[in-house]
């Protein structure tokens, strides 16, 4: 699939879209209701996490945070009013918006991940809005989807980042083998992705599907449901998705990519 380059505007226009969607799949939610797709979570602790989110990396990018600051460093503050959330959330993301559109893409930023400049932060935000924006419609019975040039973008945007993920999610470390291969295929976008386990680390490549490299076990699917697998909101067995191959491939991946 080809299209215009992903870059920080895009990312920034993608990430406004986003959070225009989350507060449409919030509005009229009973803010007390469950969200099955994170564990012990009410809706109102989604929007407290994903807005603390926004204002963590609005703060981040508006000082050029030369380390990891906290949310209290920040003076991040949290609504103690149920009925507070949802205008809380739109000021935060408001304010992300501005500050990451007014940021030089290319300023030196502290991030988590592989990318230590301002742009690393639009991106990133795009997509923790996309995961939790589906989060939100899952638990309001709603079916999300992703744009597939959107998807696939997020699809490389885990993949780049998981092993820098392992400072927090040390299961990542995990993610190891003898040179077994799994493939990730979005079957709308003409595309796969390809990770390789190492005895000490993994790889991962893009190709287009027509190419056709072996894998030990893959997962093919539309590009929304693939990026909603990696992000563990689309199950091994989901029958939006075909797996085939190593089973225990599959699983190993599940059991340890979380983050």
């Amino acid at each position: 699939m080809t299209g215009r380059p992903w870059d920080h505007a895009r990312h920034c226009a993608a990430l406004e879209a986003e959070v225009a969607a989350f507060a449409d799949a919030a509005a009229g939610a009973d803010l007390e209701e469950p969200v099955p797709s994170c564990p012990g979570w009410t809706v109102a602790e989604l929007v407290r996490h994903l807005g603390a989110m926004h204002r963590w990396a609005g703060g981040t990018v508006r000082v050029g945070a030369p380390r990891r600051l906290s949310l209290r460093e920040l003076g991040v503050s949290f609504p103690v009013v149920l009925g507070d959330h949802l205008p809380w959330f739109g000021e935060g993301a408001e304010r992300l918006l501005e500050i990451l559109r007014a940021a030089d893409p290319d300023a030196p930023v502290w991030a988590w991940g592989v990318d230590q400049h301002a742009r690393f932060w639009s991106r990133r935000m795009l997509f923790e809005t996309a995961v939790h924006r589906a989060d939100l419609e899952i638990a309001r019975g709603r079916t999300p989807a992703i744009a597939p040039e959107a998807a696939v973008e997020g699809m490389d945007e885990l993949l780049e980042n998981l092993e820098s993920a392992a400072a927090f999610a040390p299961k990542v470390e995990n993610l190891r083998g003898d040179g077994e291969v799994l493939a990730f295929e979005a079957a709308d976008a003409g595309s796969r992705r390809l990770l390789r386990l190492f005895p000490d680390r993994f790889e991962w490549t893009r190709e287009d599907a027509a190419d056709g490299g072996a894998a030990d076990a893959s997962v093919r699917g539309a590009a929304s449901d693939v990026f909603l697998f990696l992000w563990g909101r689309r199950k091994l067995g989901d029958p939006a998705l075909e797996f085939t191959g190593n089973d225990d491939l599959l699983v190993h991946w599940v059991e340890n990519s979380a983050i």
